[in-house]
């Protein structure tokens, strides 16, 4: 029978869906998996992109592990892909390789002064946030009043996380650190600014009514930007989505707190609609002292035009949520305008010749962008599957397929690599630290200590 030896670099949910995906597939072949992962332990974005404070989101841990924990997909965590193995290697011990290795940096915001100290990517507070090892373990939370551009789910969580007390965080898997700086953080006003109606944001009912159970933060709209055109009346009416977003705001127009007439919380989280940046004002040091924005409104087309109309707020701090982006691997074509490895259903392209790259498949985010939720994943691994099974007269000849062949490899180069049993010690000493605090799990943040704990050193 043949036999296909497939390596998939990032164990976020798209690897590990596709090695699921794979083996549970009819086919005529066996199959024999190997995830590579550059973090010492696995599920990527749930573990290191998803707000402490969502177990709900975080339940999709549970099926990721489930797979895992069978024991048919081998598992190398703390192995970067181009460093301690790259795709000659690869193509000497496998057949094929699929890379699910995400999209992490912030896209940008093109606008003046978003250079001055104390402006931020979200996805870089996010790691931070989430205890992700290769970040720096402070985060500079010195701001009262902070802006937060962007209307998706990532703004909301930046906001939610700012304006949330600390101690309110104590029950989840918060890292001490981060508690630590949370529970120093002088914020008192936090502002989420997006450049389209009420009607058209991007972010779920169920983020936005999260925001509105902060204990001590009052919410706070602004009646101007409810006076709806026709398309944001259809929206709601058509839309259960976009409805129930609708009725979560309008709760929150008739409290106090709406347009500043007299809530009593400590801290405010006001959202702001109609609100395109143009600048962010620097101080005398080159830090942050001001948003300039533009008041929008529809253009009857389902987008946006500005109205000429310039506001001012002052502010300290200001986080870009206004997209990931991928980032290129070593050796593997690149689109940088998109932040994507060029694919056709998965099947890697060449970047100017569009032609296909044999034995190179691509899924997740890192092959179709930052869009859609978790759940999405799923079925865009099926369709990269899909190929690597049709495309078995294109798969490379490995010289050594053997099993043995890869721990021999990285034990040569001296890679201190963790395997899945090493995963179940590192949670496992996680989850005994929060215990007795009755906490779900207190995360271990340096690296040389994740690897040190999983390879029970």
């Amino acid at each position: 029978m043949t036999k296909l030896r497939l390596a998939i670099v990032g164990a976020g949910p798209a690897g590990i869906y596709a090695a699921d995906i794979l083996l549970k597939a009819e086919r005529k072949f066996d199959v024999s998996i190997d995830l590579f992962e550059q973090l010492p332990a696995p599920y990527g974005l749930v573990r290191y992109g998803v707000a402490p404070d969502h177990p709900r989101i975080k339940g999709i841990i549970n099926a990721l592990r489930e797979v895992l924990d069978r024991g048919d997909i081998r598992i190398f965590g703390n192995v970067r892909f181009g460093q301690d193995i790259t795709l000659d290697d690869l193509k000497q011990h496998y057949n094929a390789v699929i890379f699910s290795t995400g999209a992490i940096r912030d896209a940008g915001l093109e606008i003046p002064g978003i250079d001055a100290t104390g402006s931020y990517g979200a996805a870089d507070f996010v790691s931070w946030f989430d205890g992700h090892p290769d970040v720096p373990r402070t985060w500079p939370l010195e701001a009262e009043s902070v802006a937060v551009v962007g209307n998706g789910n990532v703004a909301l969580d930046i906001a939610r996380m700012l304006a949330k007390h600390a101690d309110d965080l104590l029950p989840t898997e918060v890292p001490d650190n981060v508690y630590a700086g949370l529970k120093a953080s002088p914020v008192t006003d936090v502002h989420i600014f997006g450049r389209r109606g009420p009607a058209q944001v991007k972010f779920t009912p169920l983020e936005l009514r999260e925001l509105g159970e902060l204990r001590d933060v009052d919410m706070v709209v602004y009646d101007e930007d409810f006076d709806y055109d026709e398309a944001s009346k259809a929206a709601i009416a058509s839309n259960k989505q976009v409805m129930v977003i609708d009725r979560v705001l309008q709760s929150w127009r008739k409290r106090d707190s709406v347009n500043n007439a007299g809530g009593t919380a400590s801290r405010r989280l006001h959202l702001h609609f109609w609100a395109k940046p143009v600048e962010v004002k620097k101080d005398a040091d080159g830090r942050v002292a001001a948003l300039v924005y533009e008041r929008t409104r529809p253009d009857a087309e389902g987008g946006v035009v500005g109205t000429g109309e310039m506001r001012e707020v002052p502010i300290q701090a200001i986080y870009r949520a206004v997209g990931y982006f991928g980032s290129p691997l070593p050796g593997i074509p690149f689109d940088k305008r998109h932040g994507v490895i060029p694919n056709h259903e998965g099947q890697v392209l060449q970047k100017d010749s569009n032609e296909r790259v044999p034995g190179v498949y691509a899924t997740g985010w890192i092959k179709r962008g930052p869009v859609g939720l978790i759940g999405h994943t799923k079925s865009d691994a099926m369709e990269t599957v899909g190929h690597v099974i049709n495309d078995q007269a294109s798969w490379w000849q490995p010289a050594d397929p053997s099993p043995e062949a890869i721990p021999a490899l990285l034990a040569a180069r001296g890679v201190a690599w963790t395997d899945l049993d090493g995963w179940h010690r590192l949670d496992q000493h996680e989850i005994s630290l929060g215990e007795p605090h009755g906490r779900a799990r207190v995360k271990v943040v340096p690296r040389e200590d994740m690897v040190a704990i999983s390879r029970g050193e």
